[in-house]
Protein backbone atom coordinates (compact mmCIF):
# COMPACT_ATOMS: atom_id res chain seq x y z
CA UNK A 1 0.00 0.00 0.00
CA UNK A 2 1.11 3.49 -0.76
CA UNK A 3 0.94 5.76 2.28
CA UNK A 4 2.57 8.75 0.68
CA UNK A 5 0.83 12.06 1.39
CA UNK A 6 -1.94 13.06 -0.96
CA UNK A 7 -1.07 16.32 -2.66
CA UNK A 8 -3.40 19.16 -1.78
CA UNK A 9 -4.95 20.92 -4.75
CA UNK A 10 -3.77 24.40 -5.47
CA UNK A 11 -6.17 27.12 -4.40
CA UNK A 12 -8.65 27.71 -7.17
CA UNK A 13 -9.17 31.25 -8.40
CA UNK A 14 -12.19 32.92 -6.83
CA UNK A 15 -14.12 32.82 -10.14
CA UNK A 16 -13.78 29.05 -10.26
CA UNK A 17 -15.32 28.75 -6.79
CA UNK A 18 -18.12 31.31 -7.17
CA UNK A 19 -20.05 29.15 -9.63
CA UNK A 20 -21.24 27.01 -6.72
CA UNK A 21 -22.84 30.07 -5.13
CA UNK A 22 -24.30 31.65 -8.23
CA UNK A 23 -25.52 28.84 -10.47
CA UNK A 24 -29.13 28.88 -11.60
CA UNK A 25 -30.29 25.97 -9.43
CA UNK A 26 -29.02 27.60 -6.26
CA UNK A 27 -30.56 30.95 -7.19
CA UNK A 28 -33.90 29.27 -7.96
CA UNK A 29 -33.78 27.47 -4.60
CA UNK A 30 -33.10 30.71 -2.72
CA UNK A 31 -35.84 32.52 -4.64
CA UNK A 32 -38.36 29.74 -3.91
CA UNK A 33 -37.53 29.75 -0.19
CA UNK A 34 -37.84 33.54 -0.06
CA UNK A 35 -41.14 33.47 -1.94
CA UNK A 36 -42.60 30.70 0.27
CA UNK A 37 -41.47 32.48 3.46
CA UNK A 38 -43.18 35.66 2.30
CA UNK A 39 -46.36 33.77 1.40
CA UNK A 40 -46.45 32.13 4.83
CA UNK A 41 -45.89 35.49 6.55
CA UNK A 42 -48.75 37.03 4.59
CA UNK A 43 -50.99 34.06 5.41
CA UNK A 44 -50.17 34.40 9.11
CA UNK A 45 -51.45 37.99 8.97
CA UNK A 46 -54.61 37.18 7.02
CA UNK A 47 -57.66 37.74 9.23
CA UNK A 48 -59.66 35.17 7.26
CA UNK A 49 -57.29 32.35 8.25
CA UNK A 50 -58.55 30.48 11.32
CA UNK A 51 -56.70 31.77 14.38
CA UNK A 52 -55.06 28.44 15.26
CA UNK A 53 -53.63 28.14 11.74
CA UNK A 54 -52.55 31.77 11.72
CA UNK A 55 -50.72 31.20 15.01
CA UNK A 56 -49.00 28.11 13.62
CA UNK A 57 -47.84 30.07 10.57
CA UNK A 58 -46.71 33.02 12.70
CA UNK A 59 -44.63 30.70 14.91
CA UNK A 60 -43.05 29.05 11.83
CA UNK A 61 -44.75 25.73 12.63
CA UNK A 62 -46.12 25.64 9.11
CA UNK A 63 -43.35 25.45 6.56
CA UNK A 64 -42.67 25.13 2.90
CA UNK A 65 -43.36 21.40 3.06
CA UNK A 66 -46.93 22.11 4.18
CA UNK A 67 -47.31 24.45 1.24
CA UNK A 68 -46.94 21.35 -0.98
CA UNK A 69 -50.36 20.19 0.18
CA UNK A 70 -51.84 23.63 -0.41
CA UNK A 71 -50.31 23.80 -3.90
CA UNK A 72 -51.15 20.29 -5.03
CA UNK A 73 -54.34 19.12 -3.32
CA UNK A 74 -57.23 19.31 -5.77
CA UNK A 75 -60.24 21.23 -4.44
CA UNK A 76 -62.34 18.11 -5.07
CA UNK A 77 -59.81 15.93 -3.25
CA UNK A 78 -56.86 13.77 -4.20
CA UNK A 79 -55.62 10.31 -3.41
CA UNK A 80 -52.47 10.33 -1.32
CA UNK A 81 -50.47 8.66 -4.09
CA UNK A 82 -51.53 11.29 -6.63
CA UNK A 83 -50.88 14.11 -4.17
CA UNK A 84 -47.38 12.81 -3.42
CA UNK A 85 -46.58 12.37 -7.11
CA UNK A 86 -47.82 15.86 -7.95
CA UNK A 87 -45.67 17.35 -5.17
CA UNK A 88 -42.63 15.26 -6.09
CA UNK A 89 -42.54 13.59 -2.68
CA UNK A 90 -42.62 10.04 -1.42
CA UNK A 91 -45.99 8.66 -0.40
CA UNK A 92 -44.69 8.22 3.16
CA UNK A 93 -43.48 11.83 3.44
CA UNK A 94 -46.76 13.14 2.04
CA UNK A 95 -48.66 10.87 4.44
CA UNK A 96 -46.80 12.47 7.35
CA UNK A 97 -47.70 15.96 6.09
CA UNK A 98 -51.32 14.96 5.62
CA UNK A 99 -51.36 13.59 9.19
CA UNK A 100 -50.15 16.96 10.50
CA UNK A 101 -52.57 18.94 8.37
CA UNK A 102 -55.39 16.64 9.47
CA UNK A 103 -54.51 17.26 13.12
CA UNK A 104 -54.59 21.01 12.43
CA UNK A 105 -58.01 20.75 10.78
CA UNK A 106 -56.86 21.67 7.25
CA UNK A 107 -57.70 18.37 5.60
CA UNK A 108 -59.51 15.12 6.25
CA UNK A 109 -59.52 11.68 4.71
CA UNK A 110 -62.75 10.41 3.19
CA UNK A 111 -63.59 7.14 1.44
CA UNK A 112 -62.98 7.35 -2.30
CA UNK A 113 -66.41 7.24 -3.99
CA UNK A 114 -64.88 5.35 -6.95
CA UNK A 115 -62.87 2.79 -4.96
CA UNK A 116 -64.06 1.81 -1.49
CA UNK A 117 -60.57 0.49 -0.62
CA UNK A 118 -58.96 3.90 -1.18
CA UNK A 119 -59.15 7.20 0.69
CA UNK A 120 -59.23 10.73 -0.67
CA UNK A 121 -57.62 13.71 1.05
CA UNK A 122 -60.01 16.67 1.08
CA UNK A 123 -59.83 20.25 2.32
CA UNK A 124 -62.01 21.00 5.34
CA UNK A 125 -63.93 24.28 5.58
CA UNK A 126 -60.93 25.73 7.46
CA UNK A 127 -58.67 24.27 4.79
CA UNK A 128 -60.62 26.09 2.09
CA UNK A 129 -60.14 29.36 4.01
CA UNK A 130 -56.43 28.48 4.19
CA UNK A 131 -56.41 27.84 0.42
CA UNK A 132 -58.01 31.24 -0.26
CA UNK A 133 -55.47 32.91 2.03
CA UNK A 134 -52.74 31.10 0.08
CA UNK A 135 -54.15 32.44 -3.18
CA UNK A 136 -54.25 35.98 -1.80
CA UNK A 137 -50.73 35.71 -0.37
CA UNK A 138 -49.31 34.32 -3.63
CA UNK A 139 -50.89 37.20 -5.54
CA UNK A 140 -49.40 39.72 -3.09
CA UNK A 141 -45.95 38.08 -3.21
CA UNK A 142 -46.04 38.11 -7.02
CA UNK A 143 -46.96 41.81 -6.96
CA UNK A 144 -44.04 42.49 -4.61
CA UNK A 145 -41.72 40.53 -6.92
CA UNK A 146 -42.84 42.62 -9.91
CA UNK A 147 -42.25 45.81 -7.91
CA UNK A 148 -38.80 44.65 -6.81
CA UNK A 149 -37.45 43.61 -10.24
CA UNK A 150 -39.68 45.58 -12.60
CA UNK A 151 -42.54 44.43 -14.78
CA UNK A 152 -40.38 43.59 -17.80
CA UNK A 153 -37.95 41.43 -15.83
CA UNK A 154 -40.80 39.73 -13.95
CA UNK A 155 -42.48 38.88 -17.26
CA UNK A 156 -39.26 37.46 -18.72
CA UNK A 157 -38.63 35.42 -15.54
CA UNK A 158 -42.18 34.01 -15.58
CA UNK A 159 -41.98 33.14 -19.29
CA UNK A 160 -38.55 31.58 -18.87
CA UNK A 161 -39.62 29.48 -15.88
CA UNK A 162 -42.77 28.32 -17.69
CA UNK A 163 -40.70 27.28 -20.71
CA UNK A 164 -38.06 25.57 -18.57
CA UNK A 165 -40.56 23.73 -16.36
CA UNK A 166 -42.24 22.54 -19.54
Amino acid sequence: MDFSPVPTPAAAPADEENWRLTHLGRLLGHALRRFDERVLMLMARNVDVPLALSNLAARAQVGAAHIHITRHLAVGGSRLTDLAQSAGMSKQAMGDLVDQCEAWGLVLREPDPHDKRARVVMFTASGLHWLQAFRTAVSQAETEFRQAVGTDVATVVALGLEAYAG
